[in-house]
């Protein structure tokens, strides 16, 4: 049914005035931008964004000129700013599915079970809360906290939920031993099983606005204009191999040690350590791209590698302000030259 929406509805979107620039028909890309921006076809910030989107377009095809798809694979992988974007896209892949956030959501009913959750009904009724919890922040945290607070600091914010929540759960199931058929938890274990519970919903609220907005946000804004397609259609496809690995070592992962696995505990702890590690590379390595147009991103990787994710905006900044004043002088100039011209 969703996808039947979402196909008829494709036949009323704007087509991408980038893609429009890119076959030449550059007025049709202005008319679109502008109705995208509520703004007219000559407004200074419309005719600036589609210089900004010709002047991209017309340096990726002077680099590549005659190069067909040898050379758009070299531009991907042998340019240093470029692989470094892809590497981006790929590791923010990597790190998020296998933070565990996905494993809850397929294997819900099998985790609530574990923390305590008795009978059929109970466990999907706790799935479902689950599954709303999730829906209600991923729409709120796409549509308005990332954009608000900013990327890097909804992945942060995001990413430290999610690990708190995955470490007291780890705890729980470590601390408290599995219930056999017919036992209780103790009053004090009761009250640490609810936190548990309480703790995979927060982890869902966690996952909505770290790692789940990033990982489709980043995917989609980094790349220039030539490489985007295969770049973004590369990561997705890296995307969905992950998720499918990890939902299959999950159901291995939850085996006792004497059976070959890691056991729930082990699982959960895998998950935390996984969750931190993708909290400090992200802090070291991804840049904040809220409020850059996609022609603007090249700004971002112009540093070097390891100046990216922790100076990349400030320096981006810097650059625009630079060029920005330049231009105004060098207008300035011109306009002196032309009064010189008509005395």
């Amino acid at each position: 049914m969703f996808a039947g929406i979402i196909l008829i509805l494709s036949f009323f979107n704007y087509e991408s005035p980038r893609y429009l620039v890119k076959i030449g028909h550059d007025d049709k890309a202005t008319e679109n931008l502008a109705r995208v921006r509520g703004l007219s076809v000559d407004d200074q910030h419309v005719i600036k964004e589609i210089s900004e989107i010709q002047q991209q377009l017309q340096e990726e095809q002077e680099a590549t000129l005659g190069q067909g798809w040898l050379g758009i694979l070299k531009e991907m992988f042998l340019m240093p700013n470029n692989f470094y974007r892809i590497y981006l896209g790929l590791f923010s892949q990597l790190l998020s599915q296998w933070s565990g956030a996905q494993s809850i959501t397929i294997y819900a009913p099998e985790f609530f079970a574990l923390l305590g959750t008795k009978g059929q009904n109970e466990k999907l009724f706790a799935t479902a809360i689950f599954g709303v919890v999730k829906f209600v922040a991923a729409i709120i945290c796409a549509l308005f906290l990332v954009d608000v607070i900013g990327r890097k600091r909804s992945l942060g914010i995001g990413i430290t939920l999610q690990a708190l929540s995955m470490c007291y759960i780890a705890a729980f199931l470590t601390a408290v031993p599995q219930l056999e058929e017919g036992e209780y938890f103790t009053s004090s274990q009761k009250h640490a099983s609810t936190g548990a519970i309480v703790m995979i919903y927060i982890s869902g609220f966690g996952w909505a606005m770290g790692w789940n907005s990033m990982q489709y946000l980043l995917n989609a804004e980094i790349y220039p204009l030539r490489i985007r397609a295969i770049s973004s259609s590369m990561v997705m496809c890296f995307h969905f191999v992950n998720q499918y690995g990890n939902s299959r070592a999950v159901q291995n992962m939850l085996l006792e040690r004497s059976a070959g696995g890691l056991g729930p505990a082990g699982t959960f702890w895998l998950f935390t350590v996984i969750t931190i590690i993708g909290g400090a590379w992200a802090w070291f390595f991804i840049p904040e791209t809220a409020g850059r147009s996609l022609e603007g991103m090249d700004k971002l990787f112009t540093l070097r590698w390891w100046q990216i994710g922790r100076y990349g905006e400030t320096g981006a900044n810097e650059q625009v302000i630079a060029e920005e004043r330049f231009a105004e002088e060098k207008e300035a100039a011109r306009e002196q030259v032309r009064e010189v011209e008509k005395v």
